[in-house]
């Protein structure tokens, strides 16, 4: 039980962590769900979905677990989505967002598909991961050609920040690209809307074709680039959480928002460390409290989620892609770096990658589907010739 006031450095911790999770990424997610045939109505409800999402289900699961249980929204997942060919209804969308979050739940239901869900391959996720990224980041230096001083202005920024507040590069760099747009005149007038949060649902479509080319890699890559990362943190800042139930409560919550627009609520990795420290709370038996005023800025968020969106679909949409590509620059680091990791499987996280980053698209499954065969196709191929060659030593 809480028997005092929370310290400060819980209030700035949470504080941080959310204003970091949000303005680092809410471009991608309203390129997201736009690029998905969403409406600015159903693009506001999105937005107040996730953060909601965030807000009462990590509020419930820090106050029933004791522990700060931090949230987030799946930022791969959204590139994932981002990186889609235009054209998909957004009623499909909802249907791959609903089967997603299926996925998730079954996953915590099922001890062994757990395990079985251990040993996926980093490498070939993170590949994947790192495909789907990297358009966005090459988009960011191509767009110097038309725009060179805002590309220049976020490069240095984001360099900067990165040495000296690398927190906060993030967020400096949306202060600065939105200054600057706003400076010379290009925000446009503010497409008509709510001002305050709205939930719009829609009855879903399920598509099978899109369920096997968008549901499944973004079901693979919310697990291994959020839910796994959230756990190891929580893990690390000596809590012993059960995996079941804060997957089977974040697949549920991804359900249960899906059709207002939801992609994905998930385990959050990097904001999650900095509400999980000491730093935040001297005391680790009372730092739930910190996953709780976490959850509580989120919701202050949903309620002003539609004039917040209204305002990103004010901007330009090369501003919109270089604030999205900046923001992705660390994610797509990460996942290089994960990739190559294992020696061993470096060939096979190449093929993955290069498929993924291709842009391919067969039978109506996109790239991120093919990049995964052509990654798990040759790590069966290595094993094969491995074991071949086990034998005939025999």
């Amino acid at each position: 039980m809480l028997r005092k006031f929370p310290p400060v450095t819980a209030w700035s911790s949470a504080l941080i962590a959310a204003l970091v999770g949000f303005g680092g990424t809410v471009a991608l997610v309203v390129q997201a769900m736009r690029t998905l045939g969403a409406s600015v109505e159903q693009t506001g409800s999105a937005v107040t979905a996730l953060c909601l999402g965030i807000a009462i289900t990590g509020a419930a699961l820090s106050l029933k677990l004791r522990m700060p249980v931090v949230l987030a929204w799946s930022t791969p997942g959204a590139a994932l989505l981002a990186a889609t060919t235009p054209g998909l209804s957004w009623e499909t969308a909802v249907g791959v967002f609903i089967a997603s979050g299926l996925m998730m739940t079954i996953l915590g239901l099922v001890p062994v598909l757990g395990r079985w869900a251990e040993r996926i391959p980093a490498s070939i996720a993170s590949a994947m991961l790192a495909g789907v990224l990297l358009p966005f980041c090459l988009k960011l230096f191509q767009l110097g050609a038309t725009d060179p001083l805002l590309v220049m202005l976020v490069v240095a920024v984001f360099l900067i920040a990165r040495q000296r507040v690398p927190l906060y590069a993030l967020l400096l760099v949306l202060a600065a690209g939105m200054t600057f747009t706003l400076l010379r005149g290009d925000l446009t007038q503010l497409p008509p809307g709510a001002t305050f949060g709205v939930l719009s649902a829609v009855v879903p479509d399920f598509d099978a074709r899109a369920i096997v080319s968008l549901a499944l890699p973004l079901f693979l890559v919310t697990l291994v680039s959020q839910n796994l990362p959230g756990l190891v943190v929580l893990r690390t800042s000596g809590y012993s959480p059960k995996p079941g139930p804060l997957l089977i409560s974040t697949g549920l919550a991804s359900m249960i928002l899906a059709p207002f627009g939801a992609h994905g609520v998930n385990l959050a990795a990097i904001t999650a460390a900095i509400c999980t420290s000491e730093e935040a709370h001297a005391d680790r038996a009372q730092r739930w409290v910190v996953g709780m005023i976490y959850a509580a800025f989120y919701l202050l968020l949903a309620i002003f989620a539609s004039i917040l969106v209204r305002i990103f679909l004010a901007l330009p949409s090369a501003a919109i892609m270089v604030l999205t590509g900046i923001a992705l620059i660390p994610a797509l680091t990460g996942a290089i770096e994960n990739m190559l990791g294992e020696k061993t499987e470096r060939d096979a996280a190449i093929v993955t990658f290069l498929a993924t980053g291709s842009g391919l698209a067969l039978f109506g499954l996109g790239s991120a589907f093919w990049g995964l065969v052509a990654g798990f196709v040759a790590l069966g191929v290595k094993t094969a010739l491995a074991q071949m060659r086990t034998g005939n030593q025999r």
